[in-house]
């Protein structure tokens, strides 16, 4: 694996992991982790990687080896989707598959929805149309987190997060404003996703409401199960093995 830096849209340093050879997929973590967190550490890449692709993982913005600046205009709407288009510009991918979990998935759909990504194909972890219709009442818990931070006692169901945090050594500033410029989606605007697409999530999950839901929603979707939570699925080898085996081996 190798990591390198690219400027974004605005000129903000964002960390590029690479793995493998081949046709390129394009990975997007979940909020507060990273790509190391959701995709190398517990071989969900290498997996994807022995298939015969290419495995891109940004850290995004106020995320894992990516800067993390203050500056209100640093976090226009839709700032994460940026991001990726500018990814997708900086190394000219053309034809390229895509995928997210949780935040990941929520950018990617995004993304796809509004015409301004393009992939092949589109994998979506750890999402349901809840998470799409109603991200203020996600964003209001996170806010919550990182106003009241140490104060928030064990037992409190925002405690957990709390201490995720502050492992990840999260930028509480940065991501206060990252998450004042995310939008909710018209759940309507799926139709708008023609692309053969993959809605994974585990069978403990329902963080961001019904992941079958937004299945049936999509015009052309498959939906897989996996063992855990929203929190422990992405610790398990059925996940990348779900989406290894969904992609297929690449075409040469």
């Amino acid at each position: 694996m190798t990591t390198e830096n690219f400027q974004s849209f605005d000129g903000t340093t964002l960390a590029l992991h690479r793995m493998g050879e081949g046709r390129p997929v394009v990975l997007l973590h979940g909020l507060f982790s990273n790509a190391d967190m959701n995709w190398i550490r517990f071989g969900h890449a290498q997996q994807i990687a022995e298939q015969g692709y290419e495995v891109l993982m940004p850290d995004f913005r106020v995320h894992g080896q990516s800067e993390a600046p203050h500056g209100v205009e640093n976090y226009p709407s839709g700032v994460l989707v940026k991001d990726v288009v500018a990814l997708v510009e900086h190394l000219r991918l053309i034809d390229y598959d895509l995928a997210g979990f949780s935040l990941g998935a929520r950018t990617a759909i995004h993304g796809v929805a509004t015409g301004r990504l393009a992939p092949q194909r589109l994998i979506l972890g750890g999402m349901g149309v809840d998470g799409l219709r109603e991200w203020d009442k996600r964003a209001a818990f996170f806010i919550r987190v990182i106003d009241e931070f140490d104060a928030i006692p064990k037992g409190d169901p925002a405690y957990f997060s709390m201490q995720f945090l502050k492992s990840q050594k999260v930028d509480r500033t940065a991501a206060r404003l990252l998450l004042g410029s995310m939008e909710n989606l018209d759940p309507a605007e799926l139709a708008n996703i023609a692309c053969p697409t993959l809605v994974v999530c585990g069978d403990e999950d329902s963080d961001n409401g019904s992941a079958q839901e937004l299945a049936a929603m999509l015009p052309d979707a498959t939906y897989a199960e996996v063992p855990g939570t929203h929190m422990s699925s992405v610790t398990k080898p059925d996940l990348g093995r779900a989406m290894a085996q969904w992609l297929g081996p690449a075409k040469r």
